[in-house]
């Protein structure tokens, strides 16, 4: 039989701009998105960590990312 002792998934999320929206508008947006996305991890009570959070020249935002997989202990993996 074996168990998962420890486990997490490491994502490289991209915010991109709505593209029929004015640009400064789709940057607040990108930038909203980016919070509301860092609130649900919270109230899900998903541990997690950021690795890199980079904004692009044209607003968007790459968001590198290890957080807990399912309910699943972490282990090291955040530390």
């Amino acid at each position: 039989m074996k168990r998962i002792q420890a486990a997490c998934i490491c994502q490289t999320l991209h915010f991109l701009l709505k593209e029929n929206a004015e640009h400064a508008y789709a940057v607040e947006l990108v930038k909203k998105e980016v919070a509301q996305y860092k609130k649900g991890l919270e109230q899900n009570r998903t541990q997690y960590k950021i690795v890199e959070q980079s904004p692009h020249p044209d607003g968007s935002i790459i968001l590198k990312i290890i957080k807990q997989y399912n309910s699943s202990p972490v282990g090291n993996y955040l530390n």
